[in-house]
């Protein structure tokens, strides 16, 4: 069972140091929905890749889902693009 955890408010520089912790990886596979998410900046790349690191240390298969178009565009720009689990892009 994939259990679905939505985020929600803005994942930048100001905000991630407190997110980083924010995710307990417990389970088979965990999708983040970002459709919630307002704001991102380059620092949302970096917090998700650590919570990528984090979900494949605890066995959890991580998906990426509603993800914005700003936060797709820094993936790929930074060449990350396919190492972070992106599932169904935000309509």
């Amino acid at each position: 069972m994939t259990a679905r955890l939505a985020l929600t408010g803005e994942l930048t520089l100001a905000t991630a140091a407190q997110r980083l912790g924010e995710l307990a990886f417990a389970g088979d596979a965990l999708t983040l929905d970002l459709a919630g998410v307002t704001r991102v900046d380059s620092a949302a790349v970096a917090l998700l890749l650590a919570w990528q690191r984090q979900a494949h240390a605890a066995g959890t298969r991580l998906t990426i889902a509603g993800a914005p178009a700003a936060l797709l565009q820094l993936a790929k720009l930074y060449a990350v693009d396919a190492l972070l689990p992106f599932g169904e892009a935000r309509p």
